[in-house]
């Protein structure tokens, strides 16, 4: 009795050398485009990004306002797929390195601190959004609050210094 072999049987053993010898490449350069690329940063976003320094004492009432509606916009920026337009506040004199924000807002921060974790948690798995202060250097434990002003806009407030 002879044994057949069918030219099927080779076909593991060519998948077998060839993953052996993709593996064995050293270092394969990927020719995927990074998110460094301010080009692929603004096809993720897809909006205008606006950036804005301000002095926290004249933004006080906007800012606790807005975190107080926290749970309210945890849905919303959970939703959110498409803005028009990302403004992004910097209340520069409420960043870590300048002793973090005032005691008006960090009590504020303090009593929604919850909310504002989940806040952060949530901009930081959606896309659009992260890539949006991502791209600003803004990192998510830095967003005191968000507010979406009109139909396609949001505002952040980040407790940061914009990088130059």
């Amino acid at each position: 009795m002879s044994i057949v072999t069918l030219p099927d049987a080779r076909w593991p053993h060519a998948i077998a050398a060839a993953a052996f010898l993709a593996a064995s490449i050293p270092h394969a350069t990927l020719n995927a485009q990074g998110l460094e690329s301010p080009e692929t940063v603004d096809r993720i976003v897809g909006s205008q990004v606006n950036e804005q320094e301000v002095r926290t004492t004249a933004e006080v009432g906007k800012v606790n306002s807005a975190i107080e509606r926290t749970r309210e916009n945890i849905s919303t920026v959970r939703k959110t797929s498409k803005l028009d337009r990302v403004d992004i506040v910097f209340l520069t004199d409420a960043a870590r390195s300048e002793g973090g924000p005032p005691p008006a807002i960090e009590n504020k921060v303090r009593q929604h601190q919850d909310d504002v974790a989940e806040l952060r948690k949530e901009i930081e798995a959606n896309a659009l959004l992260f890539n949006a202060i991502d791209s600003r250097r803004v990192q998510t434990q830095d967003v005191l609050a968000v507010e979406f002003d009109d139909p396609g806009k949001i505002v952040i407030y980040a407790a940061a210094k914009p990088s130059n």
